[in-house]
């Protein structure tokens, strides 16, 4: 192996351990905040629909039915929201010390020994397996692109992998949830329309 491939290698590793702190973190964020943010519009709605008339309908009230069970999903998985926590640490701290590896390899000489480099890599990445959680929440995934891609420096390793925004950045869930939601959207509006025409019509 040469210098720019342990370079990449590197890189792809620091990927896998940055977005699997993401992932951890985000998972610990969801199991936090959404039980109280759910509880929080629960209430703020209620009180809304006593001032309100007509306010609370059969549609509104089955979404928050579906709510209250989403909360209470998630409310299973509170008594590990700290070992999510805990993990997420441990993988940035991997993560820093990958980043404080790569500048280490991009300085040396290009005919220097690489096998100390490499065999701290094995170990970061053997740490890593032990330290991840394979059980994580859904869409944990879609806010982990978010606090990997646009809220962590990862300028370094872009520097080799090339993030694109299409690819990368977005999650390929996303795109096809966002797809179809278009479609819906597009079917629901041509039915109001014709709706309307066809009332308009004398």
């Amino acid at each position: 192996m040469n210098k720019e491939d342990l370079l990449k290698h590197i890189a792809e590793t620091a990927y896998n351990v940055g977005f699997g702190a993401k992932k951890h973190f985000a998972t610990y964020d969801i199991i936090e905040k959404t039980p109280g943010f759910i509880s929080f519009a629960s209430m703020a709605f209620g009180i809304f629909a006593l001032a309100v008339k007509n306010l609370s309908t059969e549609l509104t009230s089955a979404a928050f039915i579906v709510l209250g069970i989403v909360g209470l999903y998630i409310s299973l998985y509170n008594h590990e929201k700290e070992t999510y926590e805990q993990s997420a640490v441990s993988l940035t701290q991997l993560f820093n010390e990958l980043k404080t590896l790569y500048l280490k390899v991009k300085s040396i000489d290009e005919i220097s020994d690489l096998s100390g480099y490499q065999q701290e890599l094995s170990e970061i990445e053997n740490r890593y397996y032990s330290a991840c959680i394979s059980k994580q929440l859904l869409f944990s995934n879609w806010y982990a692109h978010y606090k990997f891609y646009w809220e962590h420096q990862i300028d370094w390793v872009n520097e080799q992998l090339k993030f694109s925004f299409f690819r990368d950045k977005v999650p390929l869930t996303l795109w096809f949830t966002l797809f179809i939601a278009t479609i819906g959207s597009v079917y629901f509006f041509t039915d109001i329309t014709a709706l309307i025409c066809g009332l308009s019509l004398p």
